[in-house]
């Protein structure tokens, strides 16, 4: 089936010669990645700019796999905060090469930019305190309740217009503040996708503050590796990194490592992939 999806996905993207921008045929790469995402994008405190060392968790190491499958060592990656709200912009300006992180396939972001992949399929689903005392178990207990909204990402939308649900927005810079906010009582639930409320929940956990998974799951987020629109020389090429994850073990090891302690049920089979088109 592997092989199957592997050279689905490769006739999907096409055979044309290697354009010389591509991503495929690079000496050295810049990827966009988030940096306050526990245990998928977090810049590592004290570590040096630019770093390849300086940043780690699950999307650190897709995209370090990645670029090792390009061919780039690792000594000319560079990895660069790039904010849910600035990605397109990064990817089309030319300031990052490629963004790995939680980067949803959505049809308006397809318009601006490209995607290789998915190499994930994530749900959005809903973090509470573990007192729960607003006693929110299901998607529609979250109406009047207040509800982080991050700049530049879908999850609010998904809630307050796809499902809706009229939650209370309370703005945060990223999913980190919305953990900070919501430990401080000024947030009621998070709802994002289950890897990255997963992190969050572990992250609390270090400091005595106790989440958990409302496990009310209403969409598939489907991770993929955003890249300049018409390269698909670099679409095939991380196509490829992708199914060779999956069927080396490779995706199975990185997911355990980082989110088996939180109880989610992980996807250990490649999705199927978007084309490169």
């Amino acid at each position: 089936m592997l092989a199957a999806v592997s050279v689905a996905g490769a006739g999907a993207c096409g055979t044309a010669g290697a354009a010389e921008d591509s991503i495929a045929g690079k000496d050295g790469l810049v990827i966009g990645v988030h940096r306050d995402q526990p245990g998928l994008g977090q810049r590592i405190e004290g570590a040096g700019s630019g770093d390849y060392d300086s940043y780690d968790g699950f999307d650190i190491r897709m995209a370090k796999e990645i670029a090792r499958h390009l061919h780039v060592n690792a000594s000319k990656v560079t990895f660069k905060a790039a904010p849910s709200s600035k990605r397109e912009e990064m990817i089309q300006t030319g300031e990052v090469d490629l963004v790995v992180g939680t980067y949803s396939i959505t049809p308006e972001r397809k318009t601006k930019v490209d995607f290789a992949g998915p190499y994930y399929v994530a749900h959005q689903d809903i973090l509470v305190r573990e007192s729960n005392p607003q006693s929110i178990r299901e998607l529609d207990d979250l109406a009047g309740k207040r509800l982080c909204s991050v700049p530049g990402s879908q999850s609010f939308r998904r809630v307050a217009t796809e499902q809706s649900v009229p939650a209370v927005p309370v703005e945060a810079a990223g999913y980190t503040d919305c953990l900070d906010k919501m430990i401080a009582g000024r947030l009621d639930a998070v709802s994002s996708d289950d890897l990255i409320l997963g992190g969050l929940a572990s992250m609390a956990a270090k400091t005595g503050d106790y989440m958990r998974l409302v496990n009310a799951p209403f969409s598939d987020e489907r991770y993929g590796v955003g890249i300049r629109k018409g390269d698909v020389d670099g679409c095939e090429a991380v196509n490829e990194a992708i199914t060779k994850m999956y069927q080396d073990g490779t995706m199975r090891l990185q997911l355990n490592r980082w989110f088996g302690p939180t109880g989610l049920e992980l996807t250990t089979t490649v999705p199927q992939f978007e084309g490169c088109i």
